[in-house]
């Protein structure tokens, strides 16, 4: 039944990837987009990748399918028509080729049968870090997190340099986006969407949101989730509201200044929660030190390196959207004055 399914999402998924690659309507690419991200997190589940399941919902599906919504406002809806010689075909053969390489990698009789419990994969690392990651009576060492959920300990405490490199990677591409785009004034009498049933739903929708954002935020070392989906769903509700109510509104519950400053702040968090242990005789991002026991430590540094994730991840969202409205309106302004921009010499 598992492999009948896999066949299907499978087969779904390269129809899905043929439609966004023949389809010149950026809007319907988009929306495909979102579907196919939907069908890689099915595909997640039946892995029982739960937590990547998670973040590809929350990222793929969500927010980067209102950035890019966002992003079509600065543009026409219909693509280009393709200059090279192949269009869309040559690129597609392409990825056909390496996929079938790939596949036939697999074929070697020296790799490993997937969920192979002898593959050298699960037969070093692995089984220490299980072990620790649960708690055993008489059994206790400065690794041990005790924390159920296996994947929160492994990225914020075994690969903790791993994971600061990321959150220093988003505050990177949101300082980015900030220097690139800059963030133009909103006209103050237009708001992106007028409609009484949206603003009802939005306005019962927002609270819902963020308190899922929290649970997720605050119970990811129990079960799936952590800073990163916690972070994105948080600043999905602000972006909710800024749709449906109007960026000025948004801009005034959660100031540019205000997210700006979290960018950094997140960063500052998760490495500063590895300086405090130096100070206190340990390595860096060794949470042992932090507590008079070893796993009560390891548990609280998760806990504020988790924090400081979500604080980065939202904030970065929120500041990208909101520099994407600001630059609307810019062109907004300069459409109302005369003044010509960059898509009217095309045009």
């Amino acid at each position: 039944m598992i492999t009948v399914t896999n066949l299907a999402l499978l087969a779904f998924m390269a129809i899905t990837a043929w439609a966004i690659a023949r389809t010149r309507n950026l809007f319907v690419a988009t929306m495909l987009a979102g579907i196919y991200s939907l069908l890689t997190a099915t595909v997640f589940v039946l892995l029982d990748a739960v937590d990547v399941a998670f973040t590809e919902a929350a990222v793929g599906a969500g927010i980067t399918t209102v950035l890019f919504l966002g992003a079509l406002l600065l543009t026409d809806r219909q693509a280009k028509p393709h200059k090279h010689r192949f269009g869309t075909h040559g690129p597609l053969l392409l990825v056909v080729l390496l996929g079938a390489a790939l596949v036939y990698t697999t074929l070697d009789p020296l790799m490993p049968h997937f969920g192979d419990p002898d593959a050298p994969a699960q037969g070093r690392l692995a089984p220490e870090f299980l072990a620790d990651s649960v708690r055993q009576v008489g059994r206790e060492t400065p690794t041990a997190t005790h924390i159920p959920n296996v994947v929160t300990t492994t990225l914020a405490s075994y690969r903790g340099f791993d994971t600061l490199g990321e959150v220093v990677v988003i505050f990177t591409a949101g300082v980015g986006v900030l220097i690139l785009l800059g963030g133009g004034a909103v006209r103050r009498s237009r708001r992106m969407i007028e409609h009484v049933v949206l603003r009802v739903i939005a306005k019962l929708l927002a609270p819902f949101i963020v308190l899922f954002a929290l649970y997720v935020q605050f119970h990811g070392d129990f079960g799936p989730g952590g800073g990163f989906q916690a972070g994105v769903i948080f600043a999905s509700a602000f972006i909710l509201f800024a749709l449906i109510y109007g960026v000025e509104n948004a801009r005034q519950i959660a100031p540019p200044a205000v997210a700006q400053a979290g960018i950094g702040l997140g960063v500052l968090l998760y490495a500063g929660t590895g300086v405090a242990g130096m100070l206190l005789g340990g390595r860096y991002l060794d949470y042992s030190v932090l507590a008079h026991d070893p796993g009560h430590g390891q548990h609280y540094g998760i806990l504020i390196i988790e924090f400081g994730v979500g604080v980065t991840v939202a904030a970065v969202m929120i500041t990208v959207f909101f520099t994407f409205a600001g630059r609307r309106g810019v062109l907004e302004a300069r459409e109302d004055t005369g003044i010509p921009h960059d898509g009217d010499e095309e045009q």
